[in-house]
């Protein structure tokens, strides 16, 4: 089992609602963790199709995640996740993007996993709108830790400090 160490001014401790997650802002593969959760980099044609079900039942899929091993230059495995583009607010991406977490979150869980860290999933060439992203986020984390005894800690990663702020906002609610 891995220890969580931090340097004070680089993570943001949350209370006692949601008391199992942690705020970094950093390079996410700076972190001592079990795993790391990232979206899986693929054609946004490949996705805008699976968001329109065009694809066959074997591709990839909005919401499909997968375990890539830890290998000599990832000392983490990545648990790789299709989140999907923004694009508008009128094909479910909201939905869409909650089911992303709730389904990391539960590889997580099958894998025994006891510190994680997301990496963004749905900002950047996403465009998902920051405020509903975050909500949705630690929303769905906190649920799942409240079904998840064992994992002692999820820590979002943050690039800058304006998502940070967001994450702390949303967190500290």
């Amino acid at each position: 089992m891995r220890t969580f160490s931090y340097t004070p001014q680089v993570y943001f401790e949350v209370g006692k609602i949601v008391h199992r997650i942690k705020i970094h802002q950093g390079k996410v593969a700076s972190l001592k963790v079990d795993a790391i959760v990232s979206p899986l980099v693929v054609n946004s044609q490949v996705v805008d199709k699976a968001a329109q079900g065009q694809l066959r039942q074997e591709s990839c899929l909005i919401g499909d995640v997968r375990i890539v091993p830890a290998s000599g230059d990832r000392p983490n495995p990545v648990i790789e996740v299709i989140s999907p583009l923004w694009r508008g607010g009128e094909y479910h991406e909201e939905e869409q993007l909650a089911a992303c977490y709730r389904k990391a979150m539960d590889m997580a869980k099958q894998e025994n996993f006891r510190i994680i860290a997301f990496a963004p999933i749905n900002g950047g060439a996403k465009g998902f709108p920051a405020n509903r992203a975050t909500k949705i986020a630690v929303q769905q984390v906190d649920s799942a830790l409240r079904q998840n005894p064992l994992m002692e800690w999820v820590i979002f990663c943050c690039s800058d400090p304006v998502t940070t702020a967001l994450y702390r906002t949303q967190v500290g609610r």
